[in-house]
């Protein structure tokens, strides 16, 4: 599983010029599933999200998590992340989860998240979504589990 977590200011995505989700200070995740993930890599995925300090303290440190700050989430499907570039000029897609597997661990992931924290969105499995965001900072990382 890889999430690519991006700070925002705010971040928003729609479908078919419908807004389905948008969220204000928090963290916009790209979530791609791969092939052989299971439960746990899910668990783990949540854990670094939620846990991840990538806020600034009142010295200017990445010490909080979205958490720590009551921030927002915005989950949006990504099974390009799953794409394998190492080689040629073409990314291939044989790491990715099979579609039905992938759409039952990110519908599965969006549960346990809303669960667990108070502010979350979500794009559309699948769908053709338009996402708009300002990154802060710019801050990204790629979290893999």
């Amino acid at each position: 599983m890889r999430g690519l977590i991006q700070r925002v200011k705010h971040a928003r995505v729609e479908v078919g010029g419908e807004l389905v989700g948008e969220i204000e200070q928090g963290i916009l995740l790209l979530l791609g599933v791969e092939r052989g993930d299971e439960p746990a890599a899910l668990e783990r995925m949540l854990h670094k999200l939620l846990n991840y300090r990538i806020f600034s303290d009142d010295d200017g440190k990445m010490n909080l998590s979205v958490s720590d700050i009551g921030g927002g989430v915005l989950v949006v499907s990504q099974f390009t992340l799953a794409a394998d570039t190492r080689k040629g000029l073409r990314p291939g897609f044989s790491t990715a989860a099979a579609p039905d597997l992938a759409e039952a661990m990110y519908d599965e992931f969006v549960v346990k998240l809303r669960e667990r924290h108070g502010c979350v969105a979500a794009g559309q499995f699948g769908a053709d979504m338009q996402v708009s965001l300002c990154n802060d900072g710019p801050v990204t990382f790629l979290l893999e589990t």
